[in-house]
């Protein structure tokens, strides 16, 4: 069996996860079907298919060997039965509902950590399949491939990150090839702890002055709900076209308006509220040293939610992102994961779980895009209508909103605390009215 070690952020992810904050992705497609045994077909198609693609073979085991002792490797699962990762379950009214559920279950950590939930219809007329993919096995464009593997063949455009950014270099690498860098790499840790100190410290003098949302900050109850919306893109360049900056922009100015409705509809209020915001930014390099791991780095902004002209909070999103882009994403304190690199394999297993449990001194809420090939999607000939992507809630986050656009239309996934947010269905109609607002100051 071949085996490669994590890459120290896919470690990182793997090491924070707890009962009740699984770190895994998902997506849920909906699908068109032809007869009311296409849920069926479909579950039967998917496991087929699992068992000819290599990285859904994947397992991720311990490493206890001295070079990497404390760390995890992906290896190919001799005993892999795609059935059981491939999950058919009765027909269903409401696909959000059960995908929620679904969401709030870790995956076996003990075999390859993905799942495909198949849900037919009670209309006959369509299914969904939730895809799960643990974070530690892959990124959002990882896990794209990894779905599109067993979908029906299509010519997938490679996708490549907006621009090549070389990532830092850690000591521990070094450390492999020379064991003699060792005071070098106690030099290394302790001036990272400063900086992650100075990080710490600036985040916390950002939280002065803004009031806390309790939807945001309600302790966990490991319970998720998830919703989706779909808007039109060409809104969107409208929007954009009209004011300028990026579809991004418009994108995270919509989030912004749609909580500020959201929180002064449910009593809670918007005056004083400005959420951090996390924005990752895919590293990912042509030919990288690690295909299947994760190569993030992140920008981090205030949500202007207690804004209450929709061109304000468009043009304030806007410039702050052109900081962000200017600093460039190695840079600022998006650009804390990139101090995972850094972590030896055993610092990563043995301070995880208070890792975790920072994110909640560093933001608020993820706001992350999730890229889609413009190609129309099928399984087993039943064409793809749409498609939700899910981001996984840190420990001390209630709330995530996931963006992809598909086929002229961009879908908003959202996956909240089952108990923190219970009006889930609320929000993400407010994301739709808020683009209305947005076109309606811009005179469309």
């Amino acid at each position: 069996m071949t085996s490669d070690l994590l890459a120290p952020l896919d470690l990182a992810f793997w090491n924070i996860e707890s009962e009740r904050h699984p770190m895994h992705l998902g997506a849920l497609g909906v699908f068109g079907a032809h007869s009311p045994t296409a849920g069926a077909h479909a579950a039967d198609l998917l496991a087929a298919r699992a068992a000819a693609v290599p990285g859904l073979r994947l397992r991720i085991r311990d490493v206890w060997q001295p070079l990497a002792f404390g760390s995890a490797a992906r290896e190919s699962d001799p005993d892999f039965d795609p059935l059981n990762h491939v999950r058919l379950h009765a027909p269903t009214a409401d696909f959000h509902a059960v995908a929620g559920r679904l969401m709030e279950r870790p995956l076996e950590r003990g075999r390859p950590p993905w799942e495909a939930h198949v849900m037919p219809g009670e209309d006959g007329v369509s299914f969904a399949v939730l895809f799960k993919f643990h974070h530690a096995l892959a990124d959002g464009l990882r896990a794209l491939k990894l779905a599109a593997g067993v979908l029906d063949p299509v010519d997938l455009p490679e996708r490549r990150a907006p621009r090549a950014i070389e990532p830092p270099r850690g000591l521990l690498p070094e450390m492999r090839k020379l064991p003699g860098l060792l005071p070098g790499l106690v030099r290394g840790a302790l001036s990272d702890a400063s900086r992650a100190l100075d990080i710490g410290a600036s985040l916390a003098r950002s939280t002065l002055g803004m009031r806390t949302v309790s939807a945001l900050t309600a302790p966990s109850s490991g319970t998720r709900r998830t919703a989706g919306v779909v808007v039109d893109i060409d809104d969107v360049h409208r929007v954009r076209k009209t004011v300028g900056g990026t579809v991004n922009d418009v994108l995270i100015a919509v989030v912004a308006g749609a909580l500020r409705r959201w929180l002064d509809e449910r009593g809670d209020g918007s005056k004083g509220v400005a959420p951090r915001a996390l924005v990752p930014v895919s590293r990912r390099r042509p030919r990288t040293a690690h295909p299947q791991g994760n190569r993030l780095s992140g920008y981090l902004i205030r949500l202007p939610v207690d804004e209450p002209d929709p061109l304000r909070r468009l043009d304030t999103v806007r410039t702050a992102m052109i900081r962000n882009k200017d600093a460039g994403p190695n840079r600022g304190a998006g650009a804390v994961a990139l101090l995972a690199d850094h972590v030896p394999a055993l610092g990563h297993r043995l301070g995880g779980p208070l890792v975790g449990h920072a994110a909640r001194l560093w933001f608020d809420i993820l706001v992350t895009s999730v890229p889609l090939p413009g190609l129309g999607l099928r399984l087993g000939g039943h064409e793809l209508r749409e498609v939700y992507p899910f981001a996984p809630l840190a420990p001390g986050q209630a709330l995530a909103i996931a963006i992809s656009t598909y086929r002229g239309r961009v879908h908003y996934g959202i996956v909240a605390d089952g108990r923190a947010v219970p009006d889930l269905d609320r929000l993400a109609y407010a994301v739709s009215a808020e683009l209305s607002t947005l076109l309606a100051a811009c005179g469309g």
